[in-house]
């Protein structure tokens, strides 16, 4: 017999799927828009897709999912916006606190958390600890996360080790910079999903993509669903990786 996650992924005809899934989250704010509301309606929305999303990856036994919530650039954007996206961020780790513990799913949060105002640095940290011992997924949320930042961070971390002698700089290789990055301990992604239809990365784990497969799906974030991802992981399935090597002739 099937495990559950087994006929979960049956049914959405595939027979497994990525250790790590990253998705940028895009178009709440036009999502808003084309209804005549306000961008931050746009983002309660997304929220429901958060959920829908979050649910459905677990149920496929998806092990790690990165979803970008916040970057270090958005905090250019006007105060009640900014104020708005933390309201939903407290509300989120409330609202969802059970169903993590219930699915046995981990958060983890990236990023600049020292930028993150109090209430909802506390809010995410207060998750974090209640499901620290979590182990069938890890959900990292990208908080106030920006890729030339998180690399700033870790040549920071570099040289301060190297001053101290706690490392020598002949010994510094890839491995040394991406234990100081804030994914520390997670695997590369191995698909990127990104919604809206936009041909960009976004300063969203510059370091970690290098290899991931990209999916580009023309809907806006609060449009994106568990039967979407499923097309999306299955779009994924049927690619061929090559971590750039020359595939072998058939013979």
């Amino acid at each position: 017999m099937p495990t559950e996650e087994e006929q979960h992924r049956l049914n959405a005809g595939l027979a497994e799927v990525p250790r790590h899934v990253a998705v940028i989250m895009d178009g709440n704010g036009r999502w808003a828009a084309q209804r005549g509301k306000p961008r931050t309606w746009g983002h309660q929305e997304g929220a429901r897709a958060v959920r829908a999303v979050v649910t459905r990856a677990r149920e496929l036994g998806v092990p790690w999912l990165t979803l970008y919530a916040f970057s270090a650039q958005n905090w250019r954007r006007p105060a009640d916006e900014i104020n708005a996206l933390m309201a939903l961020l407290i509300e989120f780790c409330q609202k969802e606190r059970q169903l993590m513990m219930d699915k046995d799913i981990r958060l983890r949060v990236i990023g600049q958390r020292d930028r993150i105002p109090a209430p909802a640095r506390f809010a995410a940290e207060t998750v974090e600890r209640a499901t620290r011992d979590n182990r069938a997924m890890t959900l990292q949320i990208a908080l106030s996360y920006g890729g030339r930042e998180e690399l700033v961070s870790a040549a920071r971390q570099l040289v301060a080790d190297a001053l101290a002698g706690r490392i020598d700089p002949e010994d510094v290789d890839e491995s040394a910079l991406s234990a100081r990055l804030w994914t520390a301990g997670a695997p590369d992604p191995d698909l990127v999903i990104r919604t809206s239809g936009e041909l960009r990365v976004s300063n969203f784990l510059l370091w970690q993509i290098a290899y991931a497969e990209f999916v580009v799906d023309p809907r806006l974030w609060p449009d994106f669903g568990a039967a979407d991802l499923d097309e999306a992981l299955r779009t994924f399935a049927a690619r061929e990786r090559r971590f750039g090597a020359v595939r072998a002739p058939v013979r």
